[in-house]
């Protein structure tokens, strides 16, 4: 009579196998967050500056010597590139090269907008922002065209977060590291419900509101810092 193999050493192997990819999962890890524990840190006085862009289309964005970035309608806003403050540095938009400088310790969101077939920047002050290690930060962007007050709050009719945001600012607020679904509206027009992730405690999240008054887009990301290279 032909006898069937045990099926006892696959299971084995198997359990093993999972057991080595847990552990070398672990392992990855730790060493991340060795590597951001005694990563370069800029030094005391840097300055911190990003780009949006609210229309349609790509935007190719490189500040300083931080990577080239394309943003698009899958991504808002570039990451934060660290720079020396009070000294001037460069800014290429689609090939066309700019500077400026900024204030020592600040935090700044550079919006891109469109005059024609150029470019300019309107800058908005990010600096002051929530330093609750327990919370996550909200910062709520009114990039919407024509939009005189936009607001934002958890979808379909729960409590409001922002109200009255004036056209080119923003506001933030900490918040218990949940996921929800928001909401952003300006006057009437609403918009249709965002997928707030689940954050994690310290976690930075933007989010934009963009499109004409009548019918605003909103759109969100998670705020990210270029590493620091001495």
């Amino acid at each position: 009579m032909k006898t069937t193999p045990s099926l006892m050493p696959c299971a084995m192997l198997a359990v093993a196998g999972l057991a080595a990819m847990a552990g070398a999962a672990l392992a990855q890890t730790q060493q991340g967050a060795l590597a951001q524990l005694y990563a370069a840190r800029p030094p005391a006085g840097a300055s911190f500056v990003r780009v949006a862009h609210p229309h349609a289309g790509t935007l190719r964005v490189k500040i300083a010597d931080g990577p080239e970035q394309t943003l698009s309608d899958g991504k808002t806003a570039s990451s934060y590139a660290i720079v020396k403050a009070d000294t001037p540095f460069s800014i290429v938009l689609d090939g066309k090269v700019s500077t400026m400088k900024v204030a020592p310790g600040s935090y700044t969101t550079l919006v891109a907008q469109r005059q024609g077939k150029d470019l300019r920047l309107a800058a908005i002050d990010d600096t002051g922002g929530s330093q609750d290690a327990l919370k996550a930060e909200l910062r709520f962007y009114n990039l919407a065209a024509d939009c005189a007050e936009a607001g934002l709050q958890i979808a379909p009719s729960g409590p409001t977060l922002f109200a009255g945001v004036a056209p080119a600012a923003a506001a933030s607020r900490s918040i218990n590291p949940v996921s929800a679904q928001l909401q952003a509206a300006c006057a009437k027009a609403v918009s249709a419900p965002w997928s707030l992730p689940p954050l994690q405690p310290g976690q930075h999240y933007s989010l934009f509101l963009t499109g004409p008054a009548s019918a605003p887009v909103l759109r969100g990301q998670a705020s990210a810092t270029d590493p620091y290279k001495p």
